[in-house]
């Protein structure tokens, strides 16, 4: 188990290091914003625009709901915790939403390693869909987001997390 930990921890030190030293063009104001996510998983969010319309997404969390492919013989998920990891690329469309604050809607792909509750180190496929409120006059986004995954390892299967979450720009 304690290789466990350190392997995860190394991973996150390594995509905080691509995080930092990644070139950023004229994107959004303020290129990082860092905060919370409460949902499916909850814990630390981030995110990096590397264009006006593009942007990774960072999470880093637990998910209290126990294993939700992996189920006991009378249909109810397996208790316990688990940790979740997650990073996805997205594509944002400022347009579809006329009002005076930016609404964007946005919709992107990525990957996310979970362990913990029955998982044994699980590897999905996510796809994101979402809004988001950037208000002009301040350095914070807030969003909603709804997350289908395909779990590729150590079993099958698919999933949808959602949350809510809020991340102040540096």
């Amino acid at each position: 188990m304690k290789h466990f930990y350190r392997t995860y921890f190394s991973l996150v030190i390594i995509a905080l290091c691509v995080f930092f030293s990644v070139q950023t063009s004229n994107a959004q104001e303020r290129k990082f914003g860092l905060g919370v996510i409460i949902g499916e998983p909850t814990g630390i969010s981030a995110k990096l625009w590397t264009s006006n319309n593009n942007a990774f997404a960072f999470g880093l969390g637990w998910s209290m709901g126990g294993d939700r492919f992996g189920r006991w013989h009378d249909g109810y998920y397996k208790g316990g915790s688990r940790v979740h990891i997650h990073m996805d690329y997205l594509w944002h469309a400022f347009g579809v939403i006329h009002s005076t604050e930016r609404f964007p809607l946005y919709y992107g792909i990525g990957g996310r390693i979970n362990s913990g509750a029955g998982y044994n180190s699980s590897v999905a496929v996510r796809g994101v869909f979402g809004i988001a409120w950037l208000p002009r006059e301040t350095p914070i986004d807030i969003f909603l987001e709804l997350v289908p995954s395909l779990q590729l390892t150590s079993s099958t299967g698919f999933g949808i997390d959602a949350s809510l979450g809020s991340r102040y720009y540096f």
